[in-house]
């Protein structure tokens, strides 16, 4: 008699599975560009300078391409919360080895909700930075770090003995209360002088959805599909109008409004917006 198939197993399996699939695509990807890469530094039909600007471009879309790709599966992944508590704790060995920072861990239930794997690169980014904040206004000899789960969050605390005069508004703590906002979150800080600081972050488990496919959030035209296309490829305005048999300066109005529609600055910014899903 066959025994029913276990739900979670099967769904790991395939989770594997797509994860095996993203990996190879980021593989051929890291051949095309390095390809690409080698064949512009080669010609003989581009100066050493052009030559140079060209592979930067072509390295800067193609990492671009690749952050992108990389936050899409790290979201779709889930960590166990004691796994990610473990990597935490290994992370953070390097930037205290040669102080005298005793850093003290409360463990996660082992019982609490897996966290999506951007919550858990996040919350271990912003217990990183939280230390180092510590560290740099103040010479604490304690630090205690907790994470706890309700269910809906992750519940993040960090207080330490040092002089107790960080604020929310304090610039070393900028890059935390960035990571915390981008994900819904909620930061506190409650300092006394003397006794030292209690940092507090709540992180929902259900990130917010990201960004939608800028020709689906946007009505492009044919012409601009086009032209966006060619951009992620890493193409400048002149190829651009050499593929599609137009001027130059026509390619360089569509990408204008491609940066207008999109309500980004920079080409950096439109090919994420391009490549997002």
């Amino acid at each position: 008699m066959t025994e029913p198939l276990d739900p979670s197993s099967a769904a790991s399996r395939a989770l594997a599975t797509e994860h095996e699939r993203v990996v190879a695509e980021q593989a051929d990807r890291h051949a095309v560009t390095l390809e690409s890469v080698l064949a512009i530094l080669r010609s003989s039909r581009l100066d050493d300078r052009a030559a140079r600007t060209l592979a930067t471009e072509t390295a800067a879309a193609a990492l671009v391409v690749l952050r992108t790709s990389t936050d899409r599966q790290r979201s779709s992944l889930l960590e166990p919360v004691t796994g990610a508590f473990a990597r935490l704790r290994s992370d953070l060995r390097p930037l205290v080895r040669h102080s005298d920072l005793d850093v003290q861990f409360v463990e996660p239930p082992t019982t609490g909700r897996a966290l999506p794997g951007e919550v858990a690169h996040e919350a271990r980014a912003i217990v990183r930075s939280a230390v180092l904040a510590l560290l740099d206004r103040g010479t604490p000899q304690r630090v205690r770090i907790q994470w706890d789960c309700d269910g809906l969050n992750l519940l993040i605390g960090i207080r330490d003995d040092g002089e107790g005069r960080l604020t929310t508004h304090d610039d070393s703590l900028r890059p935390i209360v960035e990571r915390v906002s981008a994900l819904n979150g909620a930061f506190d800080v409650d300092s006394t002088p003397g006794w030292g600081s209690q940092l507090t972050v709540t992180l929902p488990l259900d990130p917010p959805p990201r960004p939608e496919v800028l020709d689906e959030a946007v009505d492009l035209s044919p012409r601009e599909s086009e032209v966006l296309s060619l951009i992620i490829t890493g193409s400048r305005n002149r190829a651009i109008a050499q593929q599609l048999g137009i001027s130059e300066n026509t390619a360089k109005f569509h990408v204008s409004n491609l940066l207008r529609k999109a309500g980004v600055s920079t080409r950096a910014e439109l090919v994420a917006r391009g490549t997002a899903r």
